[in-house]
């Protein structure tokens, strides 16, 4: 269900004509309940965005396209690519797939990730926006356990569109140790090294929502 009888009030496009004959993976569209309680009360601005599907990404790299995109597990993985060496990164994208990473954060940040546009710059064809990302750690990371501390990060969106104001390519440039440091801070748990849901041992050192 969404917020309320008429779906999501800020994702009206998932009960819309054009995802009528949509396949859902889980067999139902996303549900954002607890995302959206947790934007409304930490959301530090009126707005909130929400963008169509990139077909063509710049994270501060190379581009990767949205069949690349796929490839390597979607969201978290292609968002936190890397050039680090595997036992430095702390999470490692290319140890995981889109289902493994997917529990991974929504294991840690139980009500959601929320994300929030803090300023827009400049408007179409090129639309450059600051952002903030956040959430609070109420569940393990990769070995680390849970603070119950706020994480978040910060970072700038770039989106091109065309004269319809369709997604042609998207850039984000953001420090991905933002977000990872904020996750390890905790220390390893006594535990020790935790397998990742792939079955490998996570890294000991540390280091981007679907139908």
């Amino acid at each position: 269900m969404g917020d309320s009888e008429g779906g999501d009030k800020y994702r009206s496009h998932l009960s819309g004509e054009a995802e009528k004959n949509t396949k859902w993976r889980n067999g139902a569209p996303p549900n954002y309940v607890s995302v959206n309680k947790l934007f409304e009360e930490g959301r530090t601005k009126l707005l909130k965005c929400f963008f169509g599907k990139p077909f063509e990404r710049w994270l501060g790299r190379k581009p990767i396209t949205l069949e690349e995109t796929r490839k390597i597990g979607g969201g978290y993985n292609s968002f936190l690519q890397t050039s680090l060496p595997e036992e430095l990164r702390g999470y490692n994208p290319a140890a995981e797939t889109a289902e493994s990473a997917h529990l991974a954060f929504t294991t840690t940040f139980p009500r959601g990730f929320a994300l929030e546009v803090l300023q827009v710059y400049s408007g179409p064809p090129v639309i450059a926006y600051k952002f903030r990302h956040w959430g609070y750690m109420e569940g393990p990371f990769q070995g680390y356990p849970p603070t119950g501390e706020l994480v978040e990060f910060f970072g700038i969106g770039i989106f091109h569109v065309d004269e319809k104001v369709r997604v042609e390519r998207v850039e984000f440039f953001f420090d991905r140790g933002e977000l990872l440091g904020g996750l390890m801070r905790g220390g390893k748990g006594s535990g020790g090294s935790m397998s990742t849901s792939t079955g490998a041992p996570s890294p000991s050192c540390p280091f981007l929502a679907s139908k």
